[in-house]
């Protein structure tokens, strides 16, 4: 079997006493859509963080196409292929959307293509970022002031500003969060799109969504795995639905 993208062995986060992950292993395969869920306070976040760069744990390893990146910065894990929106939307409110994505092109940029005024860079920077926005379906918002779009435009600027880096991997925070009915169907489309060029980790509490278009799907509580496997299995698993829908479930 090929290595998959991601591999996370025996990952711990733990805060003074309190184990936020335990002893926590997962593996992500490229091209697949793996959600993580579990209750408030599972430990998701903390996961997240760790595979991400935002935090080290304090146990176990993490290896990304075969490289060691437990201790990995962020902006070199951005290098070798790794995106990520977060919960909170991070974008740069009072510039145009098409502006947000350029930060995000430019800011990936090789040093020596830090020239703006040559024809050439520039063109080749202006046809990145029009790529990026049509792909989340912005394209008629490309002029628009950021702060102005919708909370679901706005969330679709920001996978389009993941996506700037080319990853091979992408973790999406919570994309589906506040959105409303029409709007969840759009980025559910776009999450699905993303499939066929990379491995996609989501964490996401509407269920429906997850178990429609997930490949895998990986369920924590009080830190650790419960239960991991295809959307149909985990749907089905008693220890499941007690712990994440309750025992009335």
């Amino acid at each position: 079997m090929s290595e998959p993208t991601l591999r996370a062995e025996s990952i711990g986060g733990q805060f003074g006493d309190f184990r936020a992950v335990d002893n926590l292993s997962l593996s992500v395969t490229s091209n697949n859509i793996h959600s993580l869920i579990g209750p408030n306070g599972a430990g998701k976040t903390t996961l997240f963080n760790a595979l991400t760069g935002v935090s080290i744990p304090t146990s176990g390893r993490i290896l990304f196409g075969g490289v060691d990146v437990t201790r990995m910065p962020i902006h070199k894990r951005v290098s070798i292929g790794m995106g990520r929106s977060f919960q909170i939307t991070a974008i740069f409110p009072a510039l145009s959307v098409a502006d947000n994505v350029r930060v995000a092109v430019q800011g990936l940029c090789r040093p020596e293509r830090w020239v703006f005024w040559r024809g050439a860079r520039r063109s080749e920077i202006d046809g990145e970022v029009d790529s990026l926005i049509a792909q989340v379906g912005l394209a008629s918002h490309a002029t628009s002031r950021a702060g102005d779009l919708s909370h679901a435009a706005q969330r679709a600027l920001e996978i389009a500003m993941a996506l700037a880096s080319k990853p091979k991997l992408v973790f999406l925070d919570e994309p589906l969060a506040g959105m409303s009915i029409d709007d969840v169907h759009k980025t559910k489309d776009l999450i699905v799109s993303l499939r066929d060029r990379m491995a996609v980790v989501l964490i996401e509490h509407n269920m429906s969504v997850v178990l429609d278009i997930s490949d895998r799907v990986t369920v924590l509580a009080q830190g650790r795995k419960i239960a991991e496997g295809a959307p149909s299995d985990v749907r089905s698993d008693p220890v499941v639905r007690e712990a994440y829908l309750g025992s009335t479930a």
